[in-house]
């Protein structure tokens, strides 16, 4: 088998439709499988019912910016005359030496002309790629009311949530047979990072991807990348390491909770019928998210967070009923005694101080929950021995310890928000408050209503533990 024909073997494994192989083998463009697979997940937004963005990275050293701009140059804009591509990264010098170096490596064959002053790539059916910058996110404002076709992000992860948003408002078109698209590539970590796993890295994992695609790619699936470099990436320590070499989005830089596993810490089942004591806790919000977190012991005392419920903009009475559904999601009891789990069940259903302070006509959220059948008494609220008992009970599998905290895959928000976490700076045994922002991405309301969960103890409990009794 020649190397062409090799070439094709595997983008047809990839998924590439045989016409884009070709375009891209007459442009003198060479992807390798991952790539191919990206390139292969950008057609499928040509579909109707197809993703609008396609995402591409993890770790370092993947081949990203070749990638994307080969997608762009090679293949969109040679089958679609007059397209008008934007290419952002957010240091406009960095941005415009690699694109003139990757140029060059890419488009020897394809006729164009490049204007380096005003960073304009055109071809000769009139697509062009303009390779746009944004040294602060403000400069993200400057394209905004344009119509882009498509829009590739260099470092994704660069971008808020927010200034992401606003760029997405430019793509769209008038041309008859184009859907618009946007690719972006990225690493774990930088600004961006939460926003970037809830919409690309969460429905991946979980197999439900719709309007986005995500393909990851590691440094060995670069085979350009030199050894030395390799080796620098496999020598690094810590979060680096997990980030940069393994293409790991649990761990970002400051990260509080090092020691979270997903392969370790979260369960796919959980059989009711192990519980041997049920309880909840509840962190209350309104602009913010109320989370309630079921949990339970089983006979060695691991503690299971089971499920969770998680709203925002809901009042007392939606919430009600929303936690006794969940409550319900489980059962207590064996045989002609199993029945659905209820309230009464609990041993304890704690919340925040905030939930017992008094509002200006007297009353209290406690109250409020009370009438509708939650009794809730104020949880242990101290936020340095709360984080340190999670600490301790999820583990460290890398050193030996074998945790005793787990967590259900489908409490998706305290997924989402555990492993983003980060140190204080000023208090480095404390994590960092955030909020979540006004599209409701990010936030610790989970985290703070697991910290109520594990570190609040039953008052016999407590008590024995005091006396020794």
């Amino acid at each position: 088998m020649t190397a062409l024909e090799r070439y094709a073997a595997a983008a047809r494994v990839a998924g590439c439709p045989r016409e884009q192989v070709e375009r891209l083998v007459r442009a003198g463009v060479v992807l390798q499988p991952r790539q191919l697979a990206a390139s292969a997940a950008a057609r499928l937004c040509d579909h109707p019912d197809g993703p609008t963005a396609v995402g591409y990275g993890g770790a370092r050293g993947g081949g990203k910016s070749h990638w994307l701009l080969a997608q762009m140059g090679a293949d969109d804009c040679q089958r679609m005359p007059g397209l008008k591509c934007l290419l952002l990264r957010k240091v406009g010098r960095a941005n415009l030496e690699n694109f003139e170096d990757l140029r060059r490596r890419l488009f020897g064959a394809l006729p164009h002309e490049f204007s380096a002053y005003r960073g304009v790539l055109k071809f000769a059916n009139g697509s062009r790629i303009i390779a746009g910058h944004f040294q602060s996110e403000k400069d993200i404002d400057a394209y905004l009311g344009l119509e882009y076709d498509v829009i590739g992000i260099e470092e994704a992860t660069t971008l808020s949530s927010r200034k992401h948003q606003d760029i997405s408002t430019c793509s769209r078109t008038s041309k008859a047979h184009w859907r618009p698209r946007i690719y972006s590539t990225t690493n774990p970590g930088g600004i961006g990072h939460a926003w970037y796993r809830v919409r690309f890295i969460v429905p991946h994992l979980k197999g439900v991807e719709r309007e986005t695609r995500f393909v990851p790619a590691k440094v060995g699936d670069n085979h350009f990348n030199n050894p030395e470099y390799t080796r620098v990436l496999a020598n690094l320590t810590g979060w680096q390491k997990r980030a940069w070499f393994d293409g790991d989005w649990d761990i970002a830089a400051g990260q509080f909770f090092t020691t979270f596993r997903r392969e370790a810490q979260v369960v796919e089942e959980f059989d009711d019928t192990r519980a041997r004591e049920w309880f909840c806790a509840l962190d209350y919000g309104f602009t913010h998210y109320t989370v309630a977190l079921l949990g339970c012991t089983d006979g060695d005392g691991n503690v299971f967070v089971v499920d969770e419920h998680a709203e925002r903009l809901w009042l007392p009475q939606r919430h009600a009923a929303g936690i006794k559904a969940m409550l319900g999601r489980h059962a207590i009891g064996v045989g002609a005694n199993k029945r659905p789990l209820a309230v009464v069940d609990l041993k304890r259903f704690v919340a925040g101080a905030d939930v017992f302070s008094r509002q200006s006509d007297g009353s209290t959220v406690a109250a409020q929950y009370a009438k509708l059948g939650i009794t809730l008494r104020v949880a242990n609220t101290d936020r340095i021995n709360g984080w340190a008992e999670i600490l301790q009970r999820l583990g460290d599998v890398d050193g030996g310890v074998r945790p005793t905290l787990f967590i259900h895959r489908r409490c998706a928000r305290l997924l989402e928000c555990l492993p983003v976490l980060q140190h204080d700076p000023n208090r480095p045994e404390d994590v960092l408050k955030v909020d979540a922002d006004e599209d409701g991405i990010g936030g610790d309301d989970a985290a703070d209503a697991l910290r109520y969960l594990v570190a609040t103890k039953t008052r016999g409990l407590a008590l024995r533990k005091l006396t020794g009794v």
